[in-house]
């Protein structure tokens, strides 16, 4: 079966290469992204809170999935699988609370508030 399965994708493939039209653009040769024009280098860097959110993304996107098979298993679990799913989620609630509070989750420019009646630095006070 995996023979004629690697045959069958082998045999398409040959055929769309001898049977199909050739005549490349440079906009068909241009890789697709989004339907946007691509700008700068792919190879460029990233901010290092794009990496944070990509993680604590995949640590409670891993958590959601753990939550599918205790759902289904509640009946048997009782009251005890009720209380420990109820401590799992406060302690993941207080994970996200403290990276919230360090502004992992904060991507845009830094906006610094001043105290009600605060000068900015290195404004003088005129004299009375």
């Amino acid at each position: 079966m995996a023979v004629l399965g690697v045959g069958f994708a082998a045999t398409m493939i040959g055929l769309s290469l001898l049977l199909g039209p050739k005549n490349p653009t440079p906009e068909k040769l241009a890789p697709y992204e989004c339907g946007m024009p691509a700008v700068g280098n792919a190879r460029e860097r990233h901010s290092v809170k794009f990496y944070l959110v990509a993680m604590i993304f995949l640590l409670f996107d891993i958590e959601v999935a753990f939550l599918y098979p205790w759902a289904m298993a509640l009946r048997d679990l009782g009251w005890a699988g009720y209380w420990q799913i109820v401590t799992f989620f406060l302690i993941l609630l207080v994970g996200f609370v403290y990276v919230w509070r360090k502004g992992v989750l904060d991507w845009g420019p830094v906006a610094r508030t001043r105290p009600a009646g605060a000068q900015p630095a290195g404004a003088r006070q005129e004299a009375a």
